[in-house]
């Protein structure tokens, strides 16, 4: 199984302001540290807004912050909401027309394996990302967008 973009960047940027804790971050900066684009973290940033992970503040000197503490941010909670399709393989898809889905015993081999990749997640925040915080300031560091004249 592989998360999508989106997931990827939203657990990015959930890193991002939780190292950087305290102050209001922008896009562009957290898309600079990352080399990712600002059009598509704005998108991922609305989402985790909208769920409450990210709280935005408007105006100049406006940016994000976390929207709750790390460790009430469970990271199987984020790839639920982030992740769209858990069509694992064909036959889980609507419409699928495998010919041996009937007798098959792969989706609930699947199901399972699914359901204990959530059991581990479900055991993790974001705080637990976030347990060496000058490691990971050192691999993101704050880098202010180029200034627009």
């Amino acid at each position: 199984m592989r998360l999508s973009s989106f997931s990827d960047y939203s657990l990015r940027v959930l890193m991002y302001l939780g190292v950087h804790a305290g102050r209001l971050a922008t896009i562009a900066e957290i898309g600079g540290a990352y080399g990712i684009s600002v059009n598509h973290l704005t998108k991922v940033v609305h989402q985790l807004g909208r769920l409450g992970y990210v709280e935005t503040v408007r105006g100049k000197g406006g940016g994000i912050r976390l929207g709750k503490p790390a460790a009430q941010i469970p990271l199987g909670e984020v790839i639920r909401q982030t992740e769209t399709d858990w069509a694992l393989v064909e036959c889980f898809s609507t419409g699928a027309s495998c010919q041996i889905h009937a007798a098959c015993r792969l989706p609930p081999i699947l199901d399972e394996a699914l359901a204990a990749m959530f059991k581990v997640l479900d055991s993790y925040t974001l705080a637990d990302l976030l347990q060496s915080p000058g490691d990971l300031t050192k691999m993101i560091p704050v880098r202010r967008a180029a200034q627009t004249a």
